[in-house]
């Protein structure tokens, strides 16, 4: 620590990120004070890079996908001493209203997420409940461990929509959500995997990923989709992208008595026209999911700690803090890029 100062990196306005020497925060009895050592850029954070979230509480901290050290712990901590390796789920919420006992955390009137609502983990330390931290193993790699938040993502949308062995699953999207999508349908034994996507590259890393076919994006999907179904439709259609366009696929990817999984987050005005005629007859659900909480975190170290995901390419690209405002234009403008990471020491 640098006379209580550390660098953080300060969303100032749309399209402004500054580097600033900031108070490293005070910790509470119950809290923990994280060294955080890698925070990956993810959709949400290029929504507030764009204007689109978060506006209203400008300037603030972002980032939520982060790995760290314990550096300090509060008085009342008894979890832990100090010097463990940490994730920490990042929905802050009452624990004691009706959603939180229900295990919906993101629904309490009290909730707010780290680096969305409140300063976050593009900082060399960041301030947890110790309720909140989760320790992973020793042996975890930290920059896969800055991919658990994303990975609980899609593992919470896969309990949500109760995905099953054999089941066709149809995924919109070839961005680095969409491929973990693929990582958990496979885990889960969905077959076929259906990828459809617009990026030839990012759509060969989907079958390396475990996806048995992809197709682009286009007029003759639907028939592609059909005759890779045995003519019906996807068993389940999930939404990755967060375009009105491609919400509207879904209706025609879905088959009758199918499940459609609203996944990829719109802006607030975004609206799709359905037809509740057909949504009856062919008895359509649909399911939204939005973050991992909870056991979703746990559930998903375990997963990354006996390796059930490829996580290679998701680090390829790693920048220092000093540098960030660069990696969020890298990510704006190269394609071939799927994540950047951000090193809080390099």
């Amino acid at each position: 620590m640098n006379n209580g100062k550390m660098k953080a990196a300060m969303f100032l306005e749309p399209g402004k990120i500054q580097v600033q020497n900031v108070n490293i925060p005070e910790i509470k009895e119950n809290e923990v004070l994280v060294k955080v050592k890698y925070c990956g850029i993810c959709g949400t954070d290029m929504h507030i890079y764009n204007g689109v979230y978060s506006k209203e509480i400008l300037p603030f901290i972002a980032g939520h996908e982060f790995s760290g050290v314990i550096e300090k712990v509060g008085n009342q901590v008894k979890r832990f001493k100090g010097g463990e390796k940490v994730v920490a789920d990042i929905n802050f919420s009452c624990g004691t209203c009706f959603y939180c006992r229900q295990n919906q955390p993101i629904m309490c009137k009290e909730m707010r997420q780290l680096g969305i609502h409140i300063d976050g983990a593009f900082a060399e330390y960041v301030a947890i409940p110790q309720e909140m931290i989760y320790e992973i193993p020793q042996e975890m790699d930290l920059k896969d461990a800055a991919l658990l938040e994303p990975i609980s993502c899609v593992v919470r949308s896969a309990k949500k929509h109760h995905m099953k062995f054999a089941e066709s699953v149809v995924i919109i999207g070839d961005g680095a959500i969409a491929l973990m999508h693929v990582q958990i349908a496979k885990i889960c034994g969905a077959a076929p995997i259906i990828v459809i996507g617009l990026d030839e590259d990012k759509m060969k890393k989907a079958k390396e990923f475990g996806a048995d076919y992809v197709i682009k994006s286009g007029d003759g999907m639907y028939e592609e989709v059909k005759a890779l179904t045995e003519g019906r439709g996807g068993d389940i259609v999930i939404e990755a992208v967060g375009l009105p366009i491609t919400y509207e696929q879904t209706f025609k990817l879905v088959r009758p008595g199918g499940r459609i999984v609203a996944f990829g987050l719109a802006s607030e005005d975004c609206a799709v026209p359905y037809k509740p005629f057909e949504m009856i007859l062919k008895e359509l659900s649909m399911v939204g999911s939005v973050a991992g909480a909870k056991n979703d975190l746990a559930e998903s170290i375990t997963l990354v700690k006996h390796g059930r995901f490829l996580l290679e390419d998701y680090k390829k690209t790693i920048v220092p803090l000093d540098d960030i405002g660069k990696a969020f234009e890298k990510l704006k403008t190269d394609k071939s890029v799927m994540k950047i990471l951000i090193d809080m020491e390099g």
